[in-house]
């Protein structure tokens, strides 16, 4: 008899829907035509996700009225890069049929919130006609690929934003079940036959056991948190010219609370590729992911354990089996710092952009300060393009010195400022969305977040650090959508008004921070911040960050109990 530790583990729910719906209809095109109901089923709320779809509720309402059903549609925009055309459309889709905000993600996307399930359809047909898709922005496939999006740092980055495109082209799901329900608006659902013979030439009958996520950076900038990603390609430049890719896989943020199995990773480095190998590199790192990623637990299926458990050694000769190219050694390369360029900005072309922080990455309109009319009239009127940055910030690009001033002026008269007023640290923050429409928040983030950095602002300030910069990043749940765990301090959520604390990320984004203190209440924060803060203030080195003293002299000092 076989001992239940010795049972075969059985495939978890979502690779059985896999295999009944390969086109990944499920049954969305019928609950999308009959009026008369509100919502998806348990099992089409995953095959949502492929389309670039959550299904979510208010949570604020649960109590009073039961669950009442809105929709989040996510974007998919390679590097962030946007026409004037482009963002104008998704202005006015933020308006008909969302809450009146857009929400950019930590990948360069936007996100309307609020959707209702009567609008869905016109919502992402609208999107489509604008040249915008929302197919595999989520769901377990290759997400939105990541690019440098500022152009004052490397005459490559247009390149890089262009190659990005290439290979979110290259890796997406060939399915045509989105064209025909979104587009086509076909209201019957796919024959099963179709869904028996339906095979993806790159995913499979399967797709991927969990989430795929890519990126480019280019040194010295690390603004996409390079290391946080399932694949990596850093730019090594020579002479000016981009001579290929150091490849990276295997990072991830996600964990859960309680569960020592799953944690946060930075991505190895496997070595350096050319240019024309990029494609093939990363369909050999993707599918390496599909066929040894854990199917069976799907908080243990992301293809850092895959690395973590078989070795860099294993996935290099791996890839160079499937590729039939060998990985030369990794080229030098050195990266100094996180983050946006704020203001104006000259650009590499000798145009300018302007960068301007979004707070949590939410764009709407506010008393004294309106900032989403004010960008839809200098879309309207300048035509920039527009950049999404991965800090969840806007930069308009392209525009000539001679448009500079009445750009000033527009932004004025709606209360934005074109030189940053915000302080550094605040200007470095962020917050994933969480309450009340996450389904997976256990604390708040983007709501509590602006008012708690008041009071650290003012902390700051108390013991002499106003103009220090400190990167903090809050989530309402470990998954880590704002990549708490490469913060200098980041809050992660673990229940009402509790967080776990981490201290020790550095400026170049190149190092995970460590626990501190597995629960501290919400209202007890600052007074947990200010004796830390006191003593950076008389014990650091000079220049030293306070991520870096952490890292040198509170962690190691700190016996935080283990997460619970």
């Amino acid at each position: 008899m076989i001992s239940p530790a010795e049972q075969p583990k059985q495939p978890t729910r979502n690779e059985g829907l896999k295999e009944t719906f390969p086109l990944l209809g499920g049954t969305i095109a019928s609950t999308l035509a009959n009026p008369a109901i509100d919502s998806f089923t348990h099992d089409d709320y995953e095959f949502l996700k492929f389309h670039g779809v959550y299904q979510q509720d208010d949570r604020d309402q649960r109590k009073t009225g039961g669950k009442h059903f809105q929709f989040m549609v996510r974007t998919k925009f390679p590097g962030g890069a946007i026409t004037a055309e482009q963002y104008i459309a998704c202005d006015n889709l933020a308006t008909t049929y969302a809450n009146n905000t857009l929400r950019i993600t930590t990948r360069q996307d936007f996100q309307f919130h609020g959707v209702i399930k009567a609008n869905l359809r016109n919502t992402i047909r609208e999107l489509n006609e604008a040249l915008i898709t929302t197919i595999a922005a989520c769901g377990d496939v290759e997400r939105n690929v990541m690019a440098p999006p500022t152009p004052a740092t490397s005459p490559l980055v247009d390149h890089v934003i262009e190659e990005a495109r290439k290979l979110s082209n290259a890796l997406a799901p060939a399915t045509q079940a989105y064209h025909q329900i979104w587009l086509e608006g076909a209201a019957i659902d796919f024959p099963e036959q179709e869904n028996k013979t339906f095979v993806d030439p790159l995913y499979g009958r399967h797709y991927l056991p969990r989430k795929f996520k890519t990126g480019f950076a280019i040194p010295p900038l690390n603004d996409v948190d390079i290391f946080t990603n399932d694949l990596g390609f850093i730019v090594i430049v020579e002479n000016g010219k981009l001579i290929g890719y150091n490849l990276l896989a295997g990072g991830g943020m996600g964990m859960t609370h309680g569960n020592a199995a799953t944690y946060p990773r930075l991505a190895d480095v496997l070595g350096f590729v050319r240019p024309e190998h990029l494609e093939v590199m990363a369909k050999a790192i993707l599918t390496i992911h599909r066929d040894f990623g854990d199917r069976t637990n799907r908080k243990h299926a992301r293809l850092k354990y895959v690395l973590e458990e078989r070795g860099v050694d294993w996935c290099r000769e791996e890839v160079e089996k499937r590729t039939g190219v060998k990985i030369e050694p990794p080229r030098p390369f050195h990266f100094t710092k996180q983050g946006d360029l704020l203001g104006w900005r000259k650009q590499t072309n000798g145009k300018y952009f302007l960068g301007l922080f979004v707070e949590n990455g939410r764009i709407q309109d506010r008393a004294n300060h309106q900032l989403k009319a004010a960008l839809r009239k200098v879309a309207e009127q300048f035509q920039p393009e527009v950049r999404l940055t991965p800090s969840q910030n806007i930069l308009l690009v392209n525009i000539s010195d001679n448009q500079r001033g009445a750009v000033e002026t527009l932004l004025r008269e709606h209360g934005v400022a074109a030189e940053n007023p915000f302080s550094p640290t605040r200007s470095a923050s962020m917050a994933c969305p969480a309450l009340p429409s996450c389904g997976l928040a256990l604390a708040e983030a983007e709501r509590l977040l602006p008012d708690l950095m008041t009071q650290i602002e003012a902390l700051l300030k108390e013991v002499g650090l106003e103009r220090e910069e400190i990167v903090i990043r809050m989530t309402g749940c470990p998954n880590g959508c704002a990549r708490p765990f490469m913060a200098e301090i980041g809050f992660v959520g673990k229940g009402p008004n509790r967080y776990q604390v981490y201290f020790g990320g550095n400026e170049a984004s190149t190092r995970l921070n460590r626990l501190y203190k597995d629960v501290v209440k919400t209202d007890e924060i600052v007074n947990e911040l200010r004796p830390l803060l006191q003593r950076f203030v008389r014990e650091r080195k000079p220049g030293e960050r306070f991520g870096d003293f952490a890292h040198r002299a509170i962690l190691k000092e700190s016996a935080a109990p283990m997460p619970a």
